[in-house]
């Protein structure tokens, strides 16, 4: 019999009454791992329902209390830590290391939980006018909603609930439809924790589930994180309806390489970076920008392309996993044939991919381009997938301009030995996150996590700091200015430089 994918609703894992289900299937192999069911409106009712009532006394909980819940389960989490990577890596098709960095990356956000009550404080002045002064108090809002995606199904909804909770309100999490395997054990070492009844509810289903929770007068805040166009309609939606909301969208990221840049280390980040997790995620490196002479290194980049090759779960040797479905699959497929109809010059074409004993995977092969054109199709918009696009300009000037034209503003790198080339970028370019010698420049969560232009919506950078100003943007810029050690962007980095 099939497995059903359960809800869980005021504190129970529940089996849905809903008649309409998704199939969950590997990525792989397209076997049949669950099906996962769209809630039914009496279902959703149900969750905002004990949500709310959950907090009318959550809310009064010490806040250090609520800290030690978070320690709790982060002890958990680790001592789960390699049988969470493995489900999540069947649920995905990532490979298995790739899926315990996903984990562990989200154990580092309950930890910043855990550290709740200093995130907490107020403000005060004395005398503000005679005789009066003036306090301020951070207080919870009540029910939250988060609504994640399939690429990272464990480190993206412990970005949302356990800060979330941990300020003292309680939670709604919708994850993707396509691989929720992994949500659903999160949730049964959150009750393991001693997370009380209500904090946390999880329903499934797509986008009339999604519009019940948005149009809903008792949620008062949603995270997401997606499409563009998803969260544009998530922004909009959540907005006209008074609530908070923080969406973060799509990216054309862009990894800028200077003359001065060594190779060989440039070409083993670019691999790393444009084709790991398949190309999934929205901090991959899409677009390497030659500048001048490094054009050169565009062989040595292919060769080391060439060498990757995606694989199972469980294959040691396989550089990435499927893409998470048929539909993905073609998509990108399409582009890559796309951009050769429209011009571009593919060193490197991945369309013909296939596994042995795994004919019916979902693979892409690594895919490079060159001549790429800042109207082509493959260089507007997000492939999500391992292809990479290369653009030749002649000065670091062009290589600015190149980037700030675009309407994304996800994250974005420089490779170079020179600090005034290394401080021009970061200063002058229109991105969030900025790597110096780093390809993928995501902050620890105890730095506000940042997008500009059109790869975030919302007035909050809330993750790991509660807030920034309103009128302001937050830059993180992430640098590492020595070559000396190999770099593993799954650690902390050398230097971290905070900019507001």
């Amino acid at each position: 019999m099939v497995q059903q994918v359960p809800l869980f609703l005021d504190g129970e894992f529940v089996t849905s009454e809903s008649s309409q289900k998704m199939p969950v299937t590997n990525p792989a192999s397209q076997e049949l791992l669950a099906e996962v069911p769209y809630a039914t409106e009496a279902e959703v009712e149900k969750a905002i329902a004990s949500a709310k009532e959950a907090f009318k006394t959550w809310r009064n909980v010490a806040t250090p209390e609520r800290a030690r819940l978070m320690m709790r389960y982060a002890v958990l989490l680790k001592e789960h830590h390699d049988e969470l990577g493995e489900l999540l890596a069947k649920d995905t098709g990532k490979t298995f290391e790739d899926a315990k960095g996903d984990v562990w990356r989200g154990i580092e956000v309950v930890e910043q939980a855990a550290n709740i009550p200093a995130l907490m404080m107020g403000e005060t002045v004395e005398n503000v006018a005679g005789g009066i002064d003036t306090y301020s108090y951070i207080q919870p809002l009540g029910v939250c909603v988060g609504i994640t995606p399939f690429n990272f199904p464990a480190m993206i909804p412990l970005w949302m609930y356990p800060m979330a909770i941990a300020c003292g309100n309680t939670f709604i999490i919708k994850p993707s439809e396509q691989d929720p395997l992994t949500p659903v054990r999160l949730i049964e070492l959150f009750v393991q924790a001693g997370a009380p009844k209500g904090v946390l509810q999880m329903i499934h289903g797509g986008k009339e589930q999604v519009d019940m929770l948005l149009n809903h007068p008792e949620t008062k805040a949603v995270s997401f994180v997606g499409s563009v166009p998803v969260g544009e309609y998530i922004y909009k939606t959540s907005t006209a309806n008074m609530k908070r909301a923080q969406c973060f969208a799509g990216a054309k990221n862009h990894s800028v390489i200077m003359p001065d840049a060594d190779p060989t280390k440039v070409v083993n980040n670019l691999v790393g970076a444009s084709v790991g997790a398949a190309g999934q995620r929205c901090m991959a490196i899409s677009v390497a920008v030659f500048v001048g002479d490094s054009k050169n290194i565009i062989p040595e980049l292919k060769e080391s392309m060439s060498k990757v090759r995606p694989g199972a779960w469980d294959d040691a040797e396989a550089g990435y996993g499927p893409l998470i479905s048929k539909a993905a699959h073609e998509r990108v497929i399409g582009f890559i044939q796309k951009g050769k109809e429209e011009g571009a010059t593919c060193l490197l074409d991945g369309s013909d991919c296939t596994v042995p004993g795994l004919p019916d995977g979902n693979w892409v092969g690594p895919t490079l381009f060159t001549d790429v054109t800042p109207e082509m199709s493959i260089y507007q918009e997000e492939i999500f997938g391992p292809v990479l696009c290369c653009i030749c300009v002649d000065t670091l000037e062009e290589a600015i301009e190149l980037v700030n034209s675009s309407p994304y503003g996800n994250g974005t790198s420089i490779f170079t030995e020179s600090g005034g080339a290394a401080r021009k970028y970061q200063h002058e370019v229109e991105v969030g996150q900025v790597g110096i010698n780093i390809p993928i420049p995501v902050p620890l969560p105890f730095f506000s996590f940042t997008g500009w232009k059109g790869s975030f919506m919302g007035d909050l950078h809330a993750y790991g700091k509660q807030a920034v100003r309103f009128y302001s943007e937050t830059k993180t810029i992430t640098a590492r200015w020595n070559y000396s050690e190999p770099c593993d962007t799954s650690k902390q980095p050398n230097l971290t430089i905070h900019l507001k």
